[in-house]
């Protein structure tokens, strides 16, 4: 490939200053010179014109990079919908964050431009300190002018930081960014447990969230509480946070009382594997084999629809 494929307006303004022989070239032909370049048939005339005016101007341009953040759904690939397909397929550059090997090959297999967003993720870093730096790294391509698209396991806007961020930020700085809805684990939920959200009402919480700021909620309706495994945890331990079960189950408890059956559930990652659902009393959540991806269901108190 000519060294010219890869340049673009200003790169190329630059490569003409630098080398001799290929400013001369120019001068006697340019249109064999700029036919070996990537530029626009507008950005090719302005520099014919030899205009500094106009020359100038467009050093300033901004490039039309956009962000499409899309998620795979739960279940390796059969939860992809068609439009997520097609923003991996056609995307100058694929950022992923999946977790989970199998479906990244899937996603390379769809688009070679692709960088995994997993090696951000370290032991003893802050999730914070991880989701900032994955912001970042994804609008660096941004800003370079790149169509992106980024895809994260599950739905992209369920409790995915960094996918509100990098759009609140792009749409700031004056980017299209766009996010596109998939499945979720709560969608999974719904149709494993068999819950209805309109039987009884439906309200959920994030786990950590809920205990700390002690959350008013009313145990006659359905209630959800996600990422059990991980209370009081701010960066990435794969063992569940037995303490914090144990305090999450007395809270629980003071409304519902100890026997009350709870499902700890996590869905199905694999069209070959089955969801779990382990239906205990809530005195024993703490030793019903809790995990990082593990959700808690709590069923109304005194309804016809309690599991």
């Amino acid at each position: 490939m000519s060294p010219l494929a890869r340049n673009e307006y200003n790169e190329f303004l630059v490569l003409l200053a630098q080398n001799d022989a290929l400013r001369q070239e120019f001068e006697r032909d340019p249109d064999a010179v700029l036919n070996r370049t990537h530029l626009s048939d507008s950005e090719k005339s302005i520099l014919k014109s030899g205009h500094p005016d106009l020359i100038r101007a467009v050093t300033f341009h901004k490039r039309s990079g956009s962000l499409m953040v899309v998620g795979t759904g739960i279940q390796l690939v059969t939860h992809v919908t068609w439009e997520t397909r097609r923003c991996i397929e056609e995307a100058d550059r694929v950022l992923y964050a999946v977790a989970e090997r199998a479906t990244a090959l899937w996603i390379e297999s769809l688009n070679p431009k692709c960088e995994s967003l997993d090696l951000l993720y370290r032991l003893g870093l802050p999730r914070m300190a991880t989701y900032l730096e994955t912001v970042e790294r994804i609008l660096t391509y941004v800003r370079d002018g790149h169509r992106v698209c980024t895809v994260f396991y599950g739905h992209p806007g369920v409790f995915v930081y960094a996918s509100h961020e990098a759009i609140r930020r792009a749409r700031s700085e004056g980017y299209l960014a766009r996010m596109l809805p998939s499945i979720s684990a709560e969608d999974c939920l719904f149709a494993d447990l068999g819950v209805d959200p309109g039987s009884s009402g439906y309200q959920c919480f994030e786990a950590t969230d809920f205990l700390i700021h002690r959350k008013q909620f009313d145990p006659a309706c359905s209630l959800v509480l996600w990422q059990i495994g991980v209370i009081g945890e701010l960066g990435y331990n794969a063992a569940p946070n037995v303490n914090g079960l144990r305090i999450l189950s007395e809270v629980l408890a003071n409304s519902y009382g100890a026997t009350h059956e709870v499902t700890i559930y996590q869905a199905a990652q694999y069209p070959i594997t089955k969801p779990v659902i382990r239906r205990v009393p809530l005195s024993q959540i703490p030793d019903a084999g809790v995990t990082a991806y593990s959700t808690l269901y709590v069923p109304p108190l005194d309804s016809p629809f309690q599991r």
